[in-house]
């Protein structure tokens, strides 16, 4: 029976056995995965090459139990030798290129999910890394897909986590002293809350002083926001004083030399109601670098109570007192009920994620 119509079919036994444990293994692989990942801030990083090395492997050990002669297997795993080289040669400049540019960027950790960076006049947002890209949010919240080689050939300007300075240029005419006007600069940058606010003279052009006032902005989530109020500040402060910002040129060509071009100041009450209706603008505009952020702090944050709890379990195993053990074991009983916790939101902040935009971190 095994000879039917002249060919054993018992000989298909391993080829086909192969191709089912490996389809079981492939499964296997994919469930670990999936469950590790509340674990691994790298794990579709990890996945992805896992699966490529999982499948080569496949292919070859399915050739080495054909049922074919050892001639001509040794020929075909040659094929695909020099299939890989040739392609392995190939991408190297782009797809391979892409690949080592994002293991490249992950072991040096120069930014994270939730960091401001710019590169090539680029800047926004990461909200999200792959394997191959990384993912931007622009100011207009449009989403920009970086290849990692990009990123890895070029200058990256990571935002300070702990702030960075900003800054905003007004050009003045020589006929008000500069000692005049950089403690109005300073006082602008302090009322638009920035600190350690200091001013440079830029320029000193045929017709006007570039003035160029700093400060340090401590909460980068604010970041466009603060920019706008700095420039807000300054023409208040100004105005306030007295300095009209206009340019000579236009002084000269104007018919109306007692009027001065200041507005009139106007009250207004201060109350919470335009706060509340306009909100902050970064929360429209990065809304999904702020959900990548979460998920990572959610992440990390997971990671660090389960080294507490291994702690703990060690101090258990080594303690002699059982009072000691009893109080430690409860605290890790918390402790583990916390890390259910933020598994649980974790879950739905991923979810959320993934509805946003185009790809998933």
């Amino acid at each position: 029976m095994s000879d039917f119509l002249g060919f054993d079919w018992t000989s298909l036994f391993w080829p086909v056995a192969t191709l089912i444990i490996g389809f079981f293994a492939y499964q296997l692989l994919q469930k670990f995965f999936a469950l590790s990942k509340n674990k691994n801030t790298n794990v579709v990083l990890q996945k992805q090459l896992t699966n490529i090395v999982f499948m080569l492997l496949l292919i070859i050990i399915f050739i080495l139990v054909l049922p074919i002669k050892d001639t001509l297997k040794n020929q075909i795993i040659g094929l695909i030798g020099i299939v890989l080289s040739a392609s392995i040669a190939l991408s190297s400049a782009t797809f391979l290129g892409n690949i080592m540019a994002g293991i490249w960027l992950r072991s040096v950790r120069n930014f994270r999910l939730g960091d401001f960076i710019e590169v090539k006049g680029m800047f926004g947002r990461v909200s999200g890394r792959g394997l191959l890209h990384t993912e931007l949010q622009d100011r207009e919240r449009d989403l920009i897909t970086l290849p990692n080689l990009f990123l890895a050939t070029n200058p990256v300007t990571v935002m300070h986590s702990d702030g960075t300075i900003i800054s905003t240029e007004i050009s003045l005419g020589y006929d008000v002293d500069h000692k005049v006007i950089e403690p109005l600069l300073i006082d602008a940058a302090e009322k638009a809350e920035l600190e350690k606010p200091f001013v440079y003279i830029e320029k000193l052009l045929d017709h006007a002083i570039v003035y160029k006032v700093h400060g340090l902005a401590t909460d980068i989530n604010t970041l466009l926001s603060s920019r706008s109020k700095l420039n807000a500040c300054v023409l208040d402060s100004l105005h306030q004083a007295g300095v009209e910002i206009v340019s000579p040129t236009f002084r000269n060509q104007r018919m109306v030399d007692s009027q001065t071009f200041i507005p009139k100041a106007r009250k207004t009450k201060n109350t919470g109601s335009n706060k509340s209706k306009n909100g902050q603008p970064e929360s429209v505009i990065f809304d999904k670098a702020n959900k990548a952020e979460q998920v990572d702090q959610t992440r990390q944050q997971i990671e660090k109570l389960q080294e507490t709890v291994e702690e703990m379990s060690k101090t258990i195993k080594d303690s002699s007192d059982s009072d000691q053990k009893d109080k430690i074991k409860a605290k890790q009983q918390k402790t583990k009920d916390k890390i259910e916790q933020l598994k649980e939101q974790l879950v739905i902040e991923e979810t959320e994620l993934n509805k946003e935009g185009k790809g998933e971190d």
